[in-house]
């Protein structure tokens, strides 16, 4: 991983800081996400001699947020981009807030095409002659179902995905790798964040350090990586079983955790 400069979206905390923990020391950050005193503090810990960290808090799923961003990333030889910030919120769809519909929306689709558009054309240019750009997109494995009660976050992540599949494909003839990472449930805040109650009962979650560190060693190799042996099986699984049944399926599970 020879990067020189990597924006990270939804650093303050779980598998965006665990992204910035992974990178290599040589490797200058620019950290990004809502809480402004949480990404001062890694920002303070994680500079040193070989690099710079730079934090702006800003909250993507509005457009002042979004610009705020890619105004920071100006004139910064960022050649790598996680985005990686996301929310989800547990219930149906009808009895969910409206404002909560459109931050799923907002955040999981909207920030990461925006960013990617308005960082790529600079990436691009950056790369070649024995350097390599990145493109990561946290996805989940929630991405290859329809899931009732989470019908928005599991869609919006299969935008994700498509999203970053066509775009690989894109780029295939460029020094720019493109990856859709898609982890299973894991150990960050996002279980309470999402208003699911019960997420304590699952007892297969991955590290936030793992999600990442397998994320930068897929980059280059892979287009998607699905974090997990069990996940993988469920993924495959339900890209051959009738997609009614699978919806079924899904519902069951989520009704467990409200």
């Amino acid at each position: 991983m020879t990067y020189r400069c990597a924006l990270i979206t939804g650093a303050s905390s779980g598998i965006g800081e665990a992204f910035a923990r992974a990178l290599p020391k040589s490797t200058s950050l620019l950290l990004t996400g809502r809480d402004r005193a949480k990404l001062a503090h890694l920002a303070s810990e994680l500079a040193n001699a070989e690099r710079t960290v730079r934090s702006v808090a800003a909250d993507l799923a509005t457009v002042e947020g979004r610009q705020a961003v890619i105004g920071f990333a100006e004139g910064q030889p960022v050649d790598l981009l996680v985005n990686n910030a996301g929310v989800g919120h547990l219930g149906r769809v009808v009895d969910n807030p409206p404002e909560r519909e459109s931050e799923m929306a907002l955040l999981n689709m909207v920030a990461p095409v925006e960013l990617t558009r308005a960082l790529l054309p600079d990436i691009l240019k950056r790369s070649g002659k024995g350097r390599r750009g990145g493109l990561i997109f946290v996805a989940s494995a929630a991405a290859f179902m329809p899931i009732p009660l989470f019908a928005t976050y599991a869609a919006s992540k299969a935008f994700l995905l498509h999203y970053a599949e066509a775009l690989a494909e894109e780029l295939s003839d460029s020094p720019v790798d493109v990856l859709a990472l898609c982890p299973g449930a894991t150990k960050t805040r996002f279980f309470e964040r999402a208003s699911m109650t019960r997420f304590d009962s699952l007892h297969q979650m991955h590290d936030a350090d793992r999600v990442a560190r397998e994320g930068l060693q897929a980059l280059g190799h892979r287009v998607v990586h699905v974090v997990g042996p069990t996940n993988y099986l469920a993924t495959a699984a339900a890209r051959f079983l009738p997609r009614r049944f699978v919806a079924a399926a899904a519902e069951r599970a989520m009704r467990r955790w409200q």
